[in-house]
């Protein structure tokens, strides 16, 4: 049996591309409007009292382990694969062959849609999904939620074409992600989830993006007015970076307490995903929000008001027999999710574009990466330029209850909080530190924990138990942060752990509460900085060398990402001498892998 690796990969790509566009012809395939999609979609749905719908899907997560991207050897990293991930690349010649004589059968539906509103750069989108189970119509009503109608955007010069071709019926022992991000095509085989239609076409466009010159960042953004302590009214953009279930889309939706009568305010521009240019203007993508819906209306009040307006769209979220819709009942899944316009949200709180300006039109940007972790991570730390760009490598959090019950408070990391990135990441990283230096002037970076200080966790076999649990940072008290940041009210202090400033005081938040000294003793707190510290360097060390040798290593920088640690001395030789070195320059790290033992507290 011919595999992927032993065939002309560029045979494979011309044979995925005929077949794609050959279905824009084919009589088994059918366009419905805006209207004719949602009547159809509400025949499967769960009504609420709201009136909006709710669905019930067999896949409540996206297939990340079963997702392989083919192409050159600059999309295709056969060192990063799972052992299954190698089974799906070896068998997609004949996947491909199967896939191929179902399409020309099978009842499918195509909406074309296009990505962002500008001059510059607009993919169009197509998908075509499978009606076979006549309930994933609503597959293509919330993709045309989410993106926009051609002829209600600003077309941009350059319009790629991506595809997306969507089976939910495929084998569930055959289910499997094949992107090929070069040619513009994913194929969705064995999932109902939506998210991989959303991140599938994000994806694709962040490497078209990063082809021009830009950086397809996984961020929200908003515009933010704010009156500093000279009384002066500035105007900041603001990117905030993090992974799912970390608070993005929370705080991108929040006012932060800014006061409208002195002129402050915010301007919600996206939640998700943009591309970022050198001159600190980024491109918007999306025409909807795609929410975690563990909402409430006091914490989350312009998130919830938008959910619960008719135009919303949720996937497994509680829906009881009276049409009451329960958000934060996590039984049947704690990864519900939703889609709404953005339209939707208070037009007051509403950026009239997708887009934000350069950084020539405005004060500032104020660039935050969002962790959680509940040990002994400061709730906000400020960065030195290389701290920040080493936070984008880092895109640090942790493994919750949601995620994975049996590795909770395991570190989580991924370049850029961006799981969907094509190709090297250290490209991106070093695109961003470049960023960076270019507008250090007027760019401010921040570490934001939303998690919170003072948990202690033991292993029991694979069970997790919590023996001590944290004090966790209140919604409010991060948005008081926040603004304070953007006010510039906050009093700084250096933290000597990791090298960064830490608030010393922030108007109408206690911050002394958070200090790791009222839960652990001082053995205890250096065995949790050590741990985390060794980890970060480990991490770094052993996949992105290259991202290290090009950053200027402050003394900060060396304590931030725990070199400090493992003893590693300046500067950095331009490579390892061997893998073997390298290894032995980082035994200390090794050592330190595993969580401090009771003994050692």
């Amino acid at each position: 049996m011919a595999s992927v690796l032993s065939v002309d990969v560029n045979d494979i790509l011309r044979e995925v591309v005929e077949n794609i566009k050959m279905l824009e012809e084919q009589p088994n395939v059918m366009r419905l409007s805006h209207s004719e999609l949602r009547a159809v979609a509400e025949q499967h749905a769960i009504k609420t009292r709201y009136g909006n719908m709710v669905f019930m899907t067999s896949v409540r997560n996206r297939s990340a382990g079963l997702t392989v991207y083919i192409g050159s050897p600059r999309v295709m990293d056969y060192q990063r694969l799972s052992e299954k991930q190698v089974d799906i690349l070896e068998e997609v010649p004949e996947t491909l062959e199967k896939v191929h004589k179902y399409i020309k059968k099978a009842p499918l539906v195509r909406v074309d849609k296009v990505m962002g509103s500008n001059e510059e750069f607009t993919p169009i989108c197509t998908m075509f999904v499978s009606t076979q189970r006549k309930d994933c119509i609503r597959l293509a009503y919330m993709l045309d939620v989410l993106l926009f109608d051609r002829d209600k955007v600003t077309m941009g010069r350059e319009k790629p074409h991506l595809y997306l071709l969507f089976i939910p019926e495929w084998h569930e022992k055959d289910r499997q992600i094949l992107v090929f991000p070069e040619v513009g095509v994913t194929y969705v085989l064995g999932s109902d989830y939506f998210g991989e239609a959303k991140k599938g076409f994000l994806r694709m466009a962040m490497w078209c993006a990063k082809q021009r010159g830009m950086l397809g960042i996984h961020a929200g953004a908003k515009i933010v007015r704010a009156r500093g302590v000279d009384e002066k009214l500035k105007r900041y953009s603001m990117l905030l970076f993090g992974l799912s279930a970390t608070g993005k889309t929370t705080h991108i939706c929040h006012n932060h307490g800014l006061d409208p009568e002195l002129g402050e305010g915010i301007e919600i521009v996206q939640d998700d995903v943009l591309f970022l240019r050198m001159d600190g203007s980024a491109l918007g993508t999306e025409n909807g929000f795609f929410l975690k819906t563990d909402i409430d209306p006091i914490n989350q009040p312009l998130i919830w008001k938008a959910a619960t307006k008719e135009n919303a769209v949720f996937e497994n979220v509680m829906v009881d027999f009276e049409g009451n819709v329960h958000f934060l009942d996590d039984t049947l899944t704690g990864n519900g999710r939703g889609v709404f316009p953005r339209s939707d949200l208070d037009p007051t709180c509403l950026s009239p574009s997708i887009n934000l300006p350069p950084l020539s039109e405005l004060d500032g940007m104020v660039i935050i990466f969002i962790t959680r972790r509940n040990t002994v991570v400061p709730i906000i730390s400020k960065l030195t330029i290389e701290q920040a760009a080493a936070a984008f490598m880092l895109g640090e959090s942790i493994e919750t209850a949601a995620s994975d019950p049996t590795r909770i408070g395991e570190s989580v990391r991924v370049v850029g909080t961006n799981p969907f990135i094509v190709g090297d990441p250290a490209e991106e990283g070093l695109w961003f530190y470049e960023f960076l230096k270019r507008n250090e002037s007027k760019v401010q970076c921040y570490l934001l924990n939303t998690g919170g200080v003072g948990e202690i966790l033991t292993k029991r076999g694979r069970k997790v138990i919590v023996e001590q649990k944290p004090l966790r940072v209140q919604i409010w008290e991060t948005a008081a942060i926040i603004r304070g940041v953007l006010r510039g009210t906050i009093k700084w202090t250096y933290e000597p752990y990791f090298g960064v400033m830490i608030p010393s005081y922030v108007e109408d938040v206690d911050m002394s509460k958070f200090n790791p000294e009222n839960f652990y003793t001082r053995e205890q707190i250096e065995d949790y900085v050590k741990q985390l510290k060794a980890e970060r360097a480990y991490y770094l060390i052993h996949n992105f060398w290259g991202f290290l040798e090009k950053i200027e290593l402050t003394e900060e920088l060396a304590r931030f990402i725990g070199l400090d640690v493992v003893s590693y001395e300046f500067p950095l030789p331009q490579r390892p001498a061997s893998v073997s070195q390298t290894e032995l320059k980082a035994s200390e790290a090794v050592e330190l892998l595993d969580p401090p033992t009771e003994q050692s507290k």
